[in-house]
């Protein structure tokens, strides 16, 4: 299901059939560094990571994170959705691309578009983003998207702060 489209993306729901994007993704060194290791050891483990994680928020709550997609070849390229965390007051966009697809524009793309459908089609009012310290590259993106830095927080059962950044929606 197609849940957003911009010029050259499509961005929808993560099925099981995308058992092996996922699994070359969440093993991606960036995703391990930056995000964190999800135990996803195989194809089985990300199967199932899709149906208990994925698509049970898209359930629960109608929005979650999505595959993003070349529209012109519907190559997968990463993911872009929002995430609801028990920890965390605010609805949060999140972001991940497959190294060969970084430095494009396309996360701009895919996270520009996200934030005007939470505002627009969601009615959400606030945005946050949590991100690595060591994440330049995600940092920069956020400043572009208008989030700003408002503290550093640690997630629970975490040893490791992350950065939590936060735009008021217009």
């Amino acid at each position: 299901m197609i849940v957003l489209e911009t010029d050259r993306l499509a961005l929808r729901r993560v099925e099981p059939e995308d058992a092996g994007f996922m699994y070359e993704l969440m093993n991606d060194p960036g995703w391990l560094e930056h995000i964190g290791d999800r135990g996803i050891r195989g194809i089985e483990d990300a199967r199932n990571y899709i149906r208990d994680r994925l698509q049970s928020q898209y359930l629960r709550l109608g929005y979650g994170l999505n595959l993003v997609e070349l529209k012109d070849s519907s190559t997968p390229i990463g993911l872009c959705g929002l995430v609801k965390r028990d920890w965390l007051e605010d609805v949060d966009v999140g972001f991940a691309f497959l190294p060969q697809f970084r430095g494009r524009g396309y996360a701009l793309e895919a996270a520009g578009a996200t934030l005007e459908h939470a505002r627009t089609d969601l009615g959400f009012r606030r945005i946050a983003a949590i991100t690595s310290p060591a994440n330049r590259a995600s940092i920069r993106l956020l400043e572009r998207l208008g989030l700003q830095f408002e503290r550093m927080v640690t997630p629970p059962a975490e040893t490791h702060e992350v950065c939590l950044y936060a735009r008021v929606m217009p």
